[in-house]
């Protein structure tokens, strides 16, 4: 009867007046190692809200998860606790199980809920987990349910818990061990004197149930209450008691309910140390394979090709599946749907080289995420495995001197710039605060500081990378100098970088303008700012952006930094711009780095599969200019943005890093609907371009490898590739392999 579950041990609070004490023995038990922290609900008596009291709890501890056993579902309408649930989970850090039960005629009475047989009850419990379960599947069509007990008629679901919150439900009634075995994560052995007893019944009951549906009785997590009474003596004691428990019986939670901190800390201190160490030892004796066995709604949403079984114990509390209530959150980057078969939020460069060593293994496309907000799609997939960094999000100050900072890649840049605004520290990062370190800092980062600080790869001095064969090497210029230069520019290719060191400049509050025009003279406005730009001091940085016609009138916007905190030269910097066509909207500001950049919450679900074409441009000629005003004109582009380089970025030596194309003074992005429409006007355009970003481009044509990398940035990207990517795992992006695209 062992169900192999990890062994929880935990603490059950009484919900009493002294709300405070409570709370200090919950900490009391996080501090000394157990597992979990449950409250009882007994709404029909006069004592502390068991929800409030959970919610204390949360806001005092850091690592114990927390549950309420059980929640009693008459008192409460079944959308609201859905909805309660994700949100202290999300709050507290993905801590939260959801005891569940009946309650009892009195409770009922209170709550002013209809009386119900037995029956009637276990039924109306089975509509509500229905309704929980709904809410927490965010991403899906509206909820709706026409159950006798509960009628949901579209209701927006959401939010999404923070973990997979398994739902226990409490009770003995044997209609209610058929719900149990049927639906549940884990039943909740009545306390008692009985208890044991209780549980082996019941134990037979429930696994019937559960393999008669479908299941697998592993699934179902059982938890008993002991009692805290009189509890003394030696540990070795209490541990020959308790260790039957678990290995005959089945329990894998095993709870002492207690306000007395003279028996919680024995419980703690003496007894769970050793009742751990005895089942390790008689399990792995008796060779029980311990883990916990997902539910059957969850497995049967596995795509083919993963073998999710042999997933490393390592990996598992990193794993998020289809069937998983956090799955609608980390399925899709920010522009683009996804629906990969299984996502990997590693936490350490140890988890992402495992989770490389079973990726390497399943023929399934795998994908690198590290903030997911990728113009190019490759952060997700379609039935293939993402390793996600975006739990890797450390910023460190290494050395103030010289204002070197160590960011994890999973950072986003908009955290980034609000840690580096009180140093008085900036770096140049794209034009989005939103976007994950990792992605940037390692193909090129076309920022609003550009023109006067370089590219976010200019500023990169180290960078950590997991290899594709999982060791884990620091590449600078005097270690790995050969990976240094191509992880600058081409990180996407030859390993999985989770950490990079950054020289900061000193950077304080910018001038930032956004200029609205009519840009009706298209082709003319568009030349003339782009010779004022070129014009302009290295201080001024310019991005311009372009939709299709409305009402047959384009309007254009430009958003323009001036690294000066001084007014004057600001107005002055910005005049020639403001001149370059009638003025429909304007705003001037003199405001931190980090407000510019600074990133709105917004959750990545995107949708759909945009197509975007990328150019590097010398110059901004008239005869671009027609050009780019006859695709505007045709509707062919959505979102048509030309971004400012040159000045600092051309200092860089072309040979220096794997982003060669110095000479550029523009990037150009076209974003449209229909990938055949936009390449047959884009394809015309080519020959205004000296190369492509590939942050900023889908197109998977072989030869785009040879326009985003010259031929002997190529050649040698591919030497580098060789060397420390042979069997070529990191292919999602392009196909920088040599025999995809030879070099002419």
């Amino acid at each position: 009867m062992d169900y192999g579950h990890p062994l929880h041990l935990g603490v059950t609070l009484a919900p009493t007046t002294d709300a405070a004490g409570a709370v200090a023995l919950a900490r009391r038990a996080e501090a000394l190692g157990l597992d979990l922290v449950t409250v009882p609900d007994h709404p029909d008596q006069p004592q502390h809200d068991a929800w409030t009291l959970l919610s204390w709890v949360a806001a005092a501890t850091e690592r114990i998860h927390l549950a309420p056993t059980a929640l009693d579902v008459p008192a409460r309408p079944a959308a609201v606790v859905g909805r309660a649930a994700a949100s202290l989970d999300l709050l507290s850090g993905g801590r939260l199980d959801l005891g569940l039960g009946t309650g009892t005629p009195e409770s009922r009475a209170a709550a002013g809920a209809p009386e119900l047989d037995p029956g009637e009850s276990v039924d109306a419990l089975r509509e509500a987990i229905a309704v929980v379960r709904g809410i927490w599947a965010a991403g899906d069509p509206p909820l709706t349910l026409g159950g006798e007990h509960y009628q949901v008629a579209g209701a927006e679901r959401g939010p999404a818990p923070a973990h997979h919150i398994p739902v226990w439900v409490g009770g003995d009634a044997h209609r209610l061990l058929r719900l149990v075995g049927r639906t549940a994560d884990g039943w909740l052995v009545p306390p008692g004197a009985d208890a044991v007893r209780t549980l082996r019944r019941g134990n037979r009951v429930v696994d019937e149930t559960a393999a008669a549906a479908g299941r697998d009785p592993r699934e179902i997590r059982r938890l008993l209450t002991i009692s805290g009474e009189g509890l003394a003596g030696p540990a070795a004691r209490w541990v020959e008691e308790l260790l039957p428990l678990v290995l005959d019986d089945g329990a894998g939670t095993i709870l002492l309910a207690t306000d007395d901190p003279a028996a919680l800390e024995l419980f703690a201190a003496e007894v769970a140390p050793a009742l751990r160490e005895a089942v390790a030892a008689e399990r792995a004796a008796r060779g029980v394979r311990v883990g916990t066995v997902p539910s059957a709604l969850v497995r049967a949403r596995r795509r083919p090709g993963i073998a999710y079984d042999d997933l490393p114990a390592a990996l598992r509390e990193a794993a998020v599946e289809p069937g998983d209530a956090r799955y609608p959150t980390v399925r899709s980057g920010y522009m683009r749907a996804g629906a990969p078969g299984l996502v990997l939020q590693v936490r350490t460069p140890q988890e992402v080289a495992a989770a490389l060593a079973f990726a390497r293994t399943q023929p399934v496309p795998l994908s690198v995420r590290s903030g997911g907000h990728g113009i190019s799609g490759r952060s997700t997939n379609d039935g293939g495995i993402v390793i996600d960094l975006s739990r890797m999000d450390a910023i460190d100050v290494v050395d103030a001197g010289a204002r070197l900072v160590r960011v994890e890649a999973g950072a986003r840049w908009g955290e980034v710039a609000a840690a580096l605004r009180p140093h008085g520290w900036a770096i140049s990062s794209g034009d989005y605060g939103g976007v994950g370190v990792g992605g940037l800092a390692t193909a090129g980062g076309i920022g609003f500081l550009g023109r006067e600080h370089g590219l976010t790869i200019d500023h990169v001095r180290a960078a950590e990378v997991v290899l594709a064969d999982g060791s884990l090497v620091r590449a600078s210029a005097t270690e790995h100098p050969d990976l240094f230069w191509a992880v600058r520019g081409a990180g996407f290719a030859v390993g999985v970088v989770t950490a990079v060191e950054f020289e900061a400049d000193a950077v304080g509050d910018v001038g930032f303008a956004q200029l609205v025009f009519d840009a009706t003279d298209t082709a003319g406005f568009l030349a003339r700012w782009g010779a004022a730009v070129e014009a302009a001091p290295r201080d001024v940085t310019s991005f311009l952006i372009m939709g299709a016609p409305r009402g047959g009138r384009l309007l254009a916007q430009t958003m323009t930094v001036v690294d000066s905190d001084d007014p004057d030269t600001i107005l002055a910097r910005l005049q020639p711009f403001a001149a370059l066509a009638p003025l429909v909207g304007q705003q001037v500001q003199l405001v931190p780095y980090a407000a510019v950049v600074s990133p709105p919450e917004a959750l990545h679900a995107g949708q759909g599969e945009p197509v975007t074409r990328s150019g590097l441009l010398e110059h901004v000629t008239a005869d671009f200019a027609a050009d780019a005003a006859r695709l505007l004109r045709s509707g062919e582009s959505y979102f048509f943005q030309i971004r400012a380089m040159g000045g600092a970025i051309g200092d860089v030596d072309p040979d220096a890093t794997a982003f060669a194309h110095r000479s550029a003074n523009f990037s150009v992005v076209a974003f449209g609907a229909d990938r055949d429409r936009l390449d047959a006007i884009w394809d015309g355009m080519q020959r205004h371009f000296s190369g492509i970003y590939v942050s900023f481009e889908t197109d998977r044509r072989p030869e785009r490898v040879l326009e985003a990398y010259p031929p002997r940035t190529l050649e040698r990207l591919r030497e580098v590739k060789r060397r420390y990517d042979p069997g070529n795992v990191f292919r999602d992006n392009l196909a920088i392999a040599a025999e995809a695209a030879p070099v002419p």
